[in-house]
């Protein structure tokens, strides 16, 4: 005899079928979760508004710097856009090349040990790149400072004149460059591998080479994949504290001169090396420019997740 298993009926007149109690509780759990996300952030962001609110309102010679609270922060901001922006620049086509390279270039054993020696980069703490930078890539990178500046000081990137210790915002942004470097290529790696076999195979099919099968099934593919990578590093970047203010020399204003020694500030590494010696209002200036930071980091979330949605419309995929 072959017995046969029912599914319980619904309620009459409910016209919904009955939720066992272990989906009652999972869907229970995580609206929960997604509720406290939530309340965290808003309970992050009314503390910065709070603590904020006595340097908005200060006099302009209460401020650090006698400026006004504008003149103070935005130095910050300038440094913290740019080194984050150097850092994008170098890492995204870094990554999305080790990923290819790994995903459909090199040998399986190769690639295994490879993306495992990539995602290592993450592990390291900051700090250790932070001596890194300062210990032995600045100083490698003085003499490519002065050829710049003799040969490319036209350009105002590289007017000079050449730091002599190579502790420059063109250096925080290399040292940025690699710690974002595993998050972005994890990311564009996977999404690359996620390439239906159809598409890779139907490329072929039609003659291609392996680079034109790339750029036409999956690249278009993972577009909208390694943009949200990208912007997921450039979050990190906007965020990191101890390699900055290691590496980072910083006696100047707003400029764009990427291989002097003065450079601006970013906000993290500014709060981490002004807060052990501040008190009163200099505390509210400190958490004002946090405050900056966090809109600054919630605006370029924003802005990834409204651009992965647009291209995820006119992606490979569809």
């Amino acid at each position: 005899m072959s017995s046969t298993r029912t599914t319980p009926p619904s309620p009459a007149g409910t016209g919904r079928s009955v939720r066992r109690p272990g989906d009652r509780v999972f869907a229970g759990t995580a609206k929960g979760a997604g509720i406290l996300i939530l309340v965290i952030l808003a309970g992050v962001a009314a503390f910065l508004v709070v603590e904020a609110v006595p340097a908005l309102t200060a006099p302009a010679e209460d401020i650090p710097g006698g400026g006004g609270l504008a003149s103070y922060i935005a130095p910050l901001v300038f440094g913290t856009l740019l080194a984050a922006v150097i850092a994008l620049l170098v890492a995204t086509p870094l990554a999305v090349a080790i990923s290819l390279f790994i995903g459909y270039y090199a040998p399986r054993r190769i690639a295994q040990g490879l993306g495992y020696l990539v995602d290592l980069l993450a592990a390291i703490p900051s700090i250790v790149y932070g001596f890194w930078g300062i210990f032995w890539l600045a100083p490698k990178l003085v003499p490519f400072y002065q050829w710049l500046e003799r040969d490319l000081g036209f350009i105002p990137l590289f007017a000079g004149p050449a730091s002599t210790t190579g502790r420059t915002m063109l250096t925080t942004g290399l040292v940025l460059a690699v710690m974002i470097l595993p998050i972005i290529s994890a990311i564009s790696r996977e999404v690359f591998l996620q390439v239906p076999s159809l598409h890779r195979e139907a490329a072929l099919a039609l003659g291609a080479t392996r680079w034109e099968m790339i750029r036409m099934a999956v690249l278009p593919y993972g577009r909208s994949g390694v943009i949200g990578g990208a912007m997921l590093g450039l979050g990190r970047a906007l965020g990191e504290t101890m390699a900055v203010a290691i590496v980072l020399s910083v006696s100047g204003g707003i400029t764009f001169n990427l291989i002097s020694s003065g450079n601006p500030s970013t906000i993290a590494a500014n709060i981490a090396l002004e807060f052990p010696e501040s008190s009163g209002i200099d505390i509210n200036t400190l958490i004002a420019s946090g405050l900056a930071l966090f809109v600054i980091t919630l605006a370029v979330n924003m802005l990834a997740r409204a651009i992965v949605n647009r291209r995820a419309d006119f992606s490979g995929a569809n």
